[in-house]
This record gives C-alpha cells, structure tokens and sequence, in this order.
C-alpha cells in the first residue's frame, strides 16, 4: 500500500474584492451556465432556501483566461462533453455478487455510523471535521491492512483552503487501468442554522453514504483475500470533504482528473441512503436530472438484479451531490438516493439528523449497488 498525500489544488483562486476585507466573494455555479457572486456567508442563506450550488471560485479565472486565449485565436473553448460508453445490459456476476452480499454485516455499519456521529460536527471548516477525517482514514486502512501493498494505494487530498481532507483508495486495474470506475460519497456535514457553533451529527448526510462506502470497501477486500483477483480496470473509492460548501472536494479531484486527462468511464455517488419514510413503499430513488443516461440505465439493472426492492425514478436538480464535479468535467456521473427526493430525510442539516431514524437494512440494499456495480464493471471491456 501507498499512502500518497497530493495538492490538487494549483489554479489560482479569484482575486478578493468586498466591501468587508476579511470576507471574499465566491462565484457559485446554480444551474448550467448559470453564475453569481456572493459573499462567503451568504452561502449560508442559498443552502437554507435549498438552492444547490458548485463553488466554482477556485476555477472561474483560469476558465476565463483559457476562454480569452481561445478567443484572441477566433476559436472556441472547448466545452467538457461526457462520452457515451457502452454498459452492461445484463448482469452476468450474480454468483460473486450474491455471495459477497449476503456477508454484510449491519452491525458493523452501525457501529461505524455510532462512531462517525460522534464527532460535534463534520463541517468541513472544523477542527472535529479534521477529526472525522483522520477516524475515517485509519479505519480505511484497518479495513484494508491484509492486502499486499502493492495491490492498492490510499491518497490523501490536501485542498489547502481548508483542514478536511478528501480520501481516495485505489485498486489499480491489471489491463486497462486507464479505465477508472469510481463509487462515491461525501464526508462532511453541516448544521444550517450556525454551522461553526452548532452540532451536525450527520447520520443519514452523509453518514449513511459514507458507511455504505466502507461496507462495500470491506467486502470488495475479502474479495481479494479469498480469489486473488485483481480487476481489469482501476477501481476507486472516493470520500469526498466539503461537499456541503458547494461540492468543493470533489470537484478539486475531478477537475485534476480532467487536466490530466485520465478516464473516468462511471462514477456513481451514494449522499443519503439510510432513511426509510414509508415501510410500506420502501424503495431506492434513482436520480434521472443532470446524470448520464446510458449509466443510469445499467444502475437501474443492478437494482433490478441484486436488491430486494425497487426503484423509483426521481429528481434532485443541479449541483444536488459530488456527482455533479464528475460530469462538469466530462465524466459519466449517477445518483442514487434513499428513496424518491420528496419522501427523503427532512432532519437532514440539523441537530436531528441522528441514528435513531435510520434503517441500516436499507443501507445494506445500497451496498448492494456499490458491489455490483465495481464487480460487474470492474472485467467490463469499454468501447
């Protein structure tokens, strides 16, 4: 194993202009092509009128330049398009999938999630956010200390701007690891009214995603102790900080993928997965806007395949979770949620975001579409 510790961070930011010289103005990103400035803490005040956003700041100069010097040659700058590649449509693993998932082990999860919500908050800006993080990162390598070390590598991202750090655990492909299939989630949480003063235990945002990751990261190790096996292509587990200021973790990692050109072929985000509104129509909720299509269709075959209940075709809107960072820069992005979005969590962002309201046998539903997904994608041959 390779613990790495990378800057992805090396654009320079915008230049700060207020009327208040200790607080800068971001450039928030609330729908395509849709750009305001604001000053920092009236981030504060979008996020609790539900307005989502993609904190473009760090970003938003160089793209103009770039856009300058492609204009000063009468050319166009090129826009990130995401590619259609060619998926799966039927399962052919349902033996190893079905075997690795009857091995989840709730308790486990819930001991996980016990622990993780006891950090004050995870706000990204926190020192307990800090916290959290390191927790997080030694019990990745816990779970992965019997691999080979050159079966797999931990990186740890430093965004400078701020103490939390995004973590990344690799397993690199035996054939074509250029081909990076990426199950991810987010870390951090915040509480809207105060974030810097008041608790976050962020159970279900993002706990639930975050220890729905790990499940599947343990069971996708015992893979490898018990077969040997190493995937064709590169897989990847992303825990992302600071999604709730504007997806600000995740787009540093995909913008630095993007500028180094390597090739994300799918990357599925698991925000929210624990709350079960109705026991009655217990479900999964498929995110259909501002994904990519042809991907979203094999997560629905996964579902199909290997839950034990359905989904349901939903929407979230622009810049709703760390997917978003992958298809702004032109990678094939899905979303799957707790159930369809208006019968999610409505404690979320608060002091009541607890354990107590979750359910971890939906939880372990979603670690059935994160081990399906890497083990049905993880041989796949993309065109």
């Amino acid at each position: 194993m390779k613990l790495l510790s990378v800057l992805t961070v090396t654009l320079t930011a915008i230049p700060i202009v207020t009327a208040f010289p200790f607080e800068e103005f971001r450039v928030l990103e609330v729908g395509e092509g849709q750009r305001i400035s604001v000053r920092e803490s009236e981030k504060l005040s979008l996020l609790q009128k539900g307005i989502k956003f993609i904190d473009i700041t760090k970003y938003d100069k160089a793209e103009q330049q770039s856009r300058s010097l492609f204009s000063f040659f009468n050319k166009k700058a090129p826009v990130p398009v995401v590619p259609v590649y060619d998926y799966p449509t039927n399962v052919s693993h349902e033996e190893i999938v079905k075997s690795l998932t009857a091995n989840i082990d709730k308790k486990s999860m819930h001991d996980n999630l016990a622990k993780f919500t006891s950090f004050y908050t995870r706000y990204y800006k926190s020192e307990t956010g800090f916290e959290s993080a390191e927790w997080l990162s030694s019990k990745i390598s816990e779970l992965t200390s019997k691999l080979p070390e050159e079966k797999y590598e931990i990186e740890h991202i430093d965004h400078k701007d701020w103490k939390q750090y995004s973590i990344i655990v690799r397993f690199t492909g035996s054939e074509t690891p250029e081909n990076i299939i990426v199950m991810g989630s987010h870390q951090d949480s915040i509480n809207l009214l105060l974030p810097s003063i008041l608790p976050a235990p962020g159970a279900d945002d993002n706990g639930s995603g975050t220890v729905t990751n790990l499940e599947a990261l343990r069971l996708y190790v015992d893979h490898y102790l018990s077969t040997g096996e190493t995937p064709r292509n590169t897989v990847e587990f992303h825990f992302y900080s600071a999604e709730e200021g504007g997806l600000l973790g995740s787009l540093d990692i995909f913008t630095q993928y993007a500028t180094l050109q390597k090739k994300v072929v799918a990357m599925l985000q698991q925000d929210m997965t624990g709350y079960v509104s109705d026991p009655e129509d217990e479900h999964v909720g498929v995110v259909m806007d501002y994904t990519t299509s042809e991907l979203t269709e094999f997560i629905k075959l996964i579902i199909d395949s290997y839950l034990d209940i359905p989904y349901v075709e939903t929407t979230c809107g622009y810049a709703c979770s760390d997917h978003g960072s992958a298809t702004k820069n032109g990678f094939p992005g899905s979303f799957v949620i707790e159930s369809e979005f208006k019968k999610t969590n409505k404690y979320i962002h608060s002091t009541m975001d607890t354990l107590d309201r979750l359910s971890f046998e939906h939880m372990a539903e979603h670690v059935k579409i994160v081990i399906g997904s890497i083990i049905e994608l993880g041989n796949w041959s993309f065109e």
